[in-house]
């Protein structure tokens, strides 16, 4: 290239960077225009090297180049196996670009010398003294690079150059040295920077200092993290990182009452200054976010039109009609007074009469949300209260979840099971929702994990329990109770026809013309192959009914013509089995001694048959059947009532010197206990003695006292509707108990006759046969050998 103008050189555009004379460095070259010069050249050529104004321009005309570059020497060319190259060179004086002599295939440029400006000055002299005793100063603390810089006798221009290729300056200072052509000026400026990156560099150790004492030997990472939390508090900006602005958007988008605006105040400053690799940080990020989840303000629109509230309850249940009243009731208040509160409703009953459905139900029918928390097995406070932050892994508790769930502040809120709940080593958590379930308190609910009051007055609250004696006094005095004690034949037959059957069909995919089954056939199916409280059971004979004729659906040729397949009572048999149930009562009260009383039980009311047996002995009480305590003690005072009136009822005084009393409730698997079989046990107990059968179409229930008074018990709708359902037509109970008997459906009360009797001597005259059996209470025949004990308790 010698033979070109001295003032024509090949032009390397720089992306980033500057380059001041008096330098050795190595650049990398990717470029097509670029490789293209680095083809063109040799070592030992001159190029011209300059820095682009924009990084981003690919293609750089002369417009985009600063004015001044600098002249470069080549030492060596490397190239690589992807394509690229890298360049070894040493730049010497300053240059101006002039005007572009060639663009493809690379750029060649005409230039015109840039010398320094006073540079042999008494001034820059003095200056370049000045500054190179200064850097001296300074060289313990900024390294040995500038020290070698100083050490070289240079020239003052060449002095500024050095010293400002060896600090850490920004881009634009680095051109700002660069196109500072008067000697003077760029001492001044390039003692300007030294003092800056001094400045910069005693900062820095003072940072570093401070993360060293807090952090001691942690990671590199922790370090730097550190570094740049105080290099933000050093120059002032502490503005609240990205997690912290999220947080504080959604915050302020929750409309918090003034106390929670404080403590999210609190934590969202300690939030700012934690460290995000700190463990303390995601425990408060999380903390922040639960508040900012719930609904403190949110409300859901509560439909206001009572008929079509009403007709919405009707079209998913049949009967209930004491619920769906509650329920149009308490929408009847709030559309009245115009507020929004809310209130808490306990539906108490056996398994399958649609509890929890109905809870589903009154959420649908109300506009609400709904949500449902099963309380089953609980037996930790914590599960319905949350934890308290300072336990690892603390959370909120099942209300908590459950509100941040709904989304609003007044859903229907179901608690599933409530009296199932049980006590462990941690506390009660019954005992955790009675702040909840009281009206005057859950306006200010607390939960451990927030430990915020939180308002759930105004949630719908639908407490489901199969057995209110298993909850607390306290707990069941918050409540509202509704008690469903079951379904008649009728409005099962009802429920079958218009809720079960279709949702069998439609669960087994079969067409709603599929399958005709008659009314003779359903009512047959209630009585005999289920006999419950609830309608789960004749839901399950349904699906196995539906199921079955699913197999033939499918088992149809594609000729064949596509008729519903009819059931009738003939066909049970074959889809269903045997017959599960018999009316065994007159069976078993064939003999004296024998009769059939009224039980409650968590599953519905049943019916329970007293056998007594004598045998010769001396007058020992044998009591059999896994008895509770209240109910021994019932058989012991019938027995005394009976000895003490024993001349009245026709019975011998003395029958215990010569005899033994052996009392036994089958089913002896069953836990048993209660007062209410004391009318039923005196009865047995006189029917054995007289010889007196008691009649097979009666059943009884109350409790008996030593002086023959009959007291009253619950349970009577029902221990009636059990009655109802084993074939029973007339009823004995306490004359207290009559206002019981209008809880009773109208269509059951005019099929049975109800005895209310007072004392003892009534009890006997409706339950027992005028005529006596001396055979039997002579011979003492043992009865229960005669009853067949493989029958199940009905």
């Amino acid at each position: 290239m010698t033979d070109k103008p001295t003032n024509e050189y090949p032009l390397l555009p720089l992306r980033r960077g500057v380059l001041l004379p008096g330098t050795v460095s190595t650049l990398p070259v990717g470029r097509p225009r670029s490789l293209a010069l680095v083809a063109a050249v040799n070592a030992g050529d001159i190029i011209v090297i300059a820095s682009q104004r924009e990084p981003e321009t690919e293609k750089p005309t002369i417009a985009d180049l600063h004015p001044v570059g600098v002249l470069a020497r080549v030492h060596r060319i490397g190239r690589s196996n992807d394509g690229s190259a890298r360049l070894v060179v040493e730049t010497r004086e300053r240059v101006n670009l002039e005007q572009v002599l060639q663009s493809d295939p690379h750029m060649r440029v005409s230039t015109s010398p840039a010398p320094d400006k006073s540079a042999d000055s008494t001034e820059a002299k003095i200056l370049a003294e000045s500054l190179r005793e200064h850097v001296r100063e300074l060289a313990g603390t900024d390294g040995g690079n500038l020290v070698e810089a100083v050490a070289k006798r240079l020239e003052p221009g060449a002095l500024a150059d050095a010293i400002g290729s060896h600090l850490p300056l920004e881009r634009r200072a680095e051109v700002e040295v660069l196109m500072t052509l008067d000697v003077p000026e760029r001492l001044r400026l390039v003692a300007r920077f030294v003092n800056e990156a001094h400045e910069m560099h005693s900062i820095r150790q003072k940072i570093d200092e401070e993360v060293r004492k807090r952090l001691g030997k942690h990671q590199r990472e922790a370090i730097l993290r550190e570094r740049v939390k105080a290099i933000q508090t050093e120059l002032g900006d502490d503005d609240e990182n990205g997690e912290a602005d999220k947080l504080t958007e959604k915050l302020a988008a929750a409309e918090l009452p003034e106390e929670v605006q404080k403590v999210v105040d609190r934590e969202l400053k300690r939030l700012t200054k934690l460290n995000p690799a700190h463990p303390e940080f995601n425990v408060a990020r999380t903390y922040l976010d639960t508040i900012a989840d719930l609904p403190w303000s949110t409300r859901a629109e509560v439909k206001d039109d009572l008929d079509e509230v009403s007709a919405q309850l009707d079209a998913d249940h049949f009967g209930l009609d004491d619920v769906k009243q509650r329920i149009l009731e308490h929408m009847a208040v709030l559309k009245l007074s115009g507020g929004s509160k809310g209130t808490i409703l306990c539906l108490a009953g056996p398994p399958g009469v649609g509890k929890t459905s109905l809870g589903r139900s009154i959420a649908e029918a109300t506009g609400r949300p709904f949500v449902r928390i099963a309380l089953g097995g609980v037996r930790d406070e914590a599960e319905v209260r949350g934890h308290r932050r300072t336990y690892v892994g603390a959370i909120p508790g099942r209300i908590i979840n459950a509100m941040r769930k709904a989304k609003v502040k007044n859903p229907v809120m179901l608690l599933d099971e409530v009296d199932k709940l049980s006590q462990g080593w941690s506390g009660s958590p019954e005992a955790a929702l009675l702040e909840l379930l009281d009206p005057e308190q859950n306006h200010t609910f607390t939960d451990h994990y927030l430990e915020l009051p939180f308002d759930m007055s105004e949630v719908m609250f639908v407490v489901t329990a199969n057995d209110l004696s298993k909850m607390s006094p306290p707990l069941r005095d918050r409540l509202d109770i509704v008690e469903i004690n079951g379904y008649t034949p009728e409005e099962k037959l009802n429920i079958a026809k218009g809720h079960l059957i279709p949702r069998k069909l439609e669960e087994n995919a079969l067409g709603p013309d599929t399958l005709e089954i008659d009314d003779l056939a359903l009512r047959h199916m209630i009585t005999d192959y289920t006999r419950e409280a609830g309608v789960r059971q004749l839901g399950r004979e349904l699906g196995k009914l539906s199921r079955a004729v699913a197999l033939q659906v499918a088992r149809r040729k594609g000729d064949e013509p596509t008729e519903p397949v009819r059931i009738a009572v003939e066909d049970l048999d074959e889809y269903l089995g045997k017959q599960r149930f018999y009316n065994e009562v007159a069976e078993r009260t064939a003999v004296p001694g024998v009769a059939t009383g009224l039980a409650w039980t968590p599953v519905g009311g049943d019916i329970l048959f007293i056998e007594t047996s004598q045998m010769p002995g001396k007058g020992a009480l044998k009591i059999t059947g896994q008895l509770g305590d209240v109910m021994k003690e019932s058989a012991h005072a019938a027995l005394s009532y009976v000895r003490s009136n024993a001349a009245s009822i026709g019975v011998e005084p003395d029958f215990l010197d010569t005899r033994d009393i052996h009392i036994h409730v089958p089913a002896g698997a069953v836990p048993k206990d209660g007062p209410s079989a004391g009318v039923t046990i005196f009865t047995a107990l006189t029917s054995l003695l007289s010889g007196r059968r008691v009649r097979s179409d009666t059943a009884m229930t109350g409790e008996c006292t030593l002086r023959g008074r009959v007291l009253p018990v619950g349970g009577i709708k029902a221990k009636v509707l059990a009655a109802h359902r084993a074939g029973i037509t007339r009823v004995i109970l306490p004359h207290r108990n009559a206002r019981d008997l209008d809880d009773v459906p109208e269509e059951v009360r005019s099929q049975l006759e109800f005895v209310l009797a007072e004392d003892m001597g009534e009890v006997l005259d409706a339950a027992l046969e005028h005529e006596p059996r001396p055979s039997q209470s002579q011979l003492g025949l043992s009865i229960i050998d005669e009853l067949d004990s493989s029958a199940p308790l009905s």
